[in-house]
């Protein structure tokens, strides 16, 4: 499972106060990609802790990609099979609205009308923590599920057989062979009752 969406957004003041100038968050977004995203090494966590290190043993996802988008940076990041990554799946599971956050270091250069303007000094840690309540406006997330269909069967989300069922269909040749394969499928289908 991935969750994909708003990760960063620029020249606007957050719940917090700050505003990231997009031209700082630009820079930053470059070298992070160069630097964690492109080697494997963009982690995240569930929750959003006070300090910049990321822990492990807190990690729920992997950002595997993080692109420009007007003023705002789109991201995706696989959830991974850690026990706060299979947390936040089982969450989007039971239909949660989960959102991300940023996580760096840099100073603060504070305007007239109170607004903490974040310098070229900005580093960040992570590009998306998951968290309930994020500080960007519009940084919340959808959970896709990415290759492969699934269905509900039973209040349990399965794999969709449907696509290879109709490859198989399609791929014989006479009439004689698709009234076969319909039967064996029907047979199967009661079998699985």
């Amino acid at each position: 499972m991935f969750i994909e969406g708003i990760f960063l957004q620029g020249d606007l003041q957050n719940r917090n106060g700050r505003m990231y100038p997009m031209n700082v968050l630009r820079k930053e977004v470059q070298r992070y990609n160069e630097n964690h995203v492109k080697a494997g090494r963009a982690l995240g966590e569930l929750g959003h802790p006070e300090g910049p290190t990321v822990n492990l043993d807190r990690v729920s996802h992997k950002i595997v990609s993080l692109r420009e988008s007007g003023s705002n940076f789109i991201g995706k990041a696989k959830l991974l099979s850690t026990p706060m990554g299979k947390i936040a799946q089982n969450l989007i599971d039971e239909g949660v609205k989960l959102g991300v956050s940023s996580r760096g270091i840099g100073s603060l250069n504070p305007t007239r009308e109170g607004v903490n303007v974040v310098g070229d000094d900005f580093m960040l840690a992570t590009a998306a923590d998951i968290v309930a309540d994020p500080s960007a406006p519009d940084a919340f997330v959808e959970g896709i599920m990415e290759g492969k269909e699934w269905i509900w069967d039973g209040g349990v989300l399965r794999e969709n057989i449907a696509a290879k069922t109709y490859k198989e269909i399609n791929t014989l040749v006479t009439q004689r062979q698709l009234d076969e394969k319909k039967l064996d499928l029907f047979n199967n289908f009661l079998n699985n009752l």
